[in-house]
């Protein structure tokens, strides 16, 4: 496994994977080659709880790894929207994966980088992989903090919420309300969630991440956890369904939606039921993500 940029978001993803020995090698590779190779030793220093081993990439090395993370990118600034980050970070993606070719034609290449939706289509157009194995770390995250706001509230754990974030990884994104449910039982049934503003719970799931940039500057353990199970899942061929990134025909753009993950990439995308406003929401996400992607 190779991962791209060494910073606060690609060290906590090497971390993550090494603590739990996820694969057998991780290759860390960016263009500062003194923090990449101070962040090395330091990950080799952590390793002797693991049996995965840490060392530097070159970027032809690390264009042959099975799973390649790209996490370089430019750091969102307090304030600043994910889509203002479009030009600086396709630049930087362009370099990255230009740097690798020829890549491994059987590698998976996982975009962590915002705005995600957007570089996933920009890496399917420049990396010459099928769209399946091309994808976007998209609203895990978010669907994660949407099932623990719920679980605070229904004294369940997160696994047994069903409920998923779609469609964009920011602003745009869309709580999935209609089809949520625990144990089968519809989510908005339970007594305790009467009268819940859904507008206001589904708004504090999609700007948590700015209240975390705002006090510390960026985010980088809950992503770093994301992309450690991501990587589990292809190793193992475990086919989660996990709201991703991918190119989803029904709407003709790069949108998260849960997809089937296993050592082949996506095996299956599964729009969940949704009614007409978040349907039309997702729409109108497709519509800017399409427009954006245009441009390039």
């Amino acid at each position: 496994m190779a991962i791209i940029g060494a910073g606060s978001v690609g060290s906590g993803v090497a971390f993550a994977c090494l603590m739990r020995s996820v694969v057998s090698e991780l290759l860390i590779n960016d263009f500062n080659t003194k923090v990449c190779e101070g962040q090395v030793l330091d990950l080799q220093d952590a390793a002797f709880v693991s049996s995965t081993k840490v060392r530097v990439g070159t970027p032809k090395e690390c264009g042959q790894a099975d799973i390649i993370v790209i996490t370089a990118g430019a750091r969102q600034r307090p304030g600043e929207s994910r889509d203002e980050l479009v030009q600086r970070n396709q630049d930087i993606l362009k370099s990255v994966l230009d740097g690798m070719q020829p890549i491994k034609s059987t590698a998976i290449l996982m975009l962590v980088a915002n705005p995600v939706n957007v570089l996933t289509c920009m890496a399917q157009k420049m990396s010459g992989l099928p769209p399946h194995q091309v994808i976007g770390t998209g609203t895990y995250l978010d669907s994660i903090r949407f099932r623990v706001a719920m679980k605070e509230r229904l004294r369940v754990s997160e696994s047994s919420v069903h409920a998923y974030v779609v469609g964009d990884h920011g602003d745009k994104q869309v709580a999935v309300w209609s089809s949520a449910n625990v144990g089968g039982k519809p989510l908005l049934s339970f007594e305790e969630l009467q009268g819940l503003n859904q507008d206001d719970v589904a708004h504090q799931v999609a700007h948590k991440a700015y209240g975390i940039i705002d006090l510390k500057g960026a985010t980088s353990f809950g992503i770093a956890a994301v992309v450690s199970e991501l990587a589990l899942c292809i190793t193992l061929n475990k086919l989660s369904v996990i709201p991703l990134s991918v190119y989803c025909p029904r709407f003709d753009a790069c949108l998260s939606f849960p997809v089937s993950l296993g050592t082949n990439g996506v095996e299956r995308i599964v729009y969940p039921e949704m009614n007409e406003k978040e349907l039309a929401l997702v729409q109108a996400s497709a519509e800017a993500t399409r427009k954006v992607c245009s441009n390039f």
